[in-house]
């Protein structure tokens, strides 16, 4: 991975409490892995930044090197990565990602 490209993951999940790193954007999401952990954070209305792999090779490979991680979409919160598609879609599921993300501060108690 480029130095610039982990600079550049580094500062966007550092400064931003909610990152989903995706192919395409939440309004037209290029693949259903993402498109379903976009309408997830969109149901539960958390605020968050993403960003669409597709449009910078180094940074598509980089996020994968960066967590670890092989797939796409990574989502990361208040700097942790928390996993990827199935991942989230379970927590989701159980009502857990809703619990951790109120614990992180970033989800209103309904």
């Amino acid at each position: 991975m480029s130095t610039n490209a982990h600079d550049a993951i580094k500062a966007t999940v550092e400064n931003n409490d909610i990152v989903l790193f995706m192919k395409g954007t939440p309004v037209f999401p290029q693949c259903g892995f993402s498109s379903v952990v976009a309408r997830v954070l969109d149901h539960l209305q958390v605020d968050f930044e993403s960003v669409n792999v597709l449009e910078d090779a180094d940074i598509r490979q980089g996020i994968k090197d960066f967590s670890n991680w092989p797939t796409i979409p990574q989502l990361y919160v208040k700097g942790e990565f928390v996993g990827g598609c199935d991942i989230i879609k379970e927590m989701f599921e159980t009502g857990e990602l809703q619990t951790y993300l109120k614990d992180k501060g970033v989800l209103e108690s309904a």
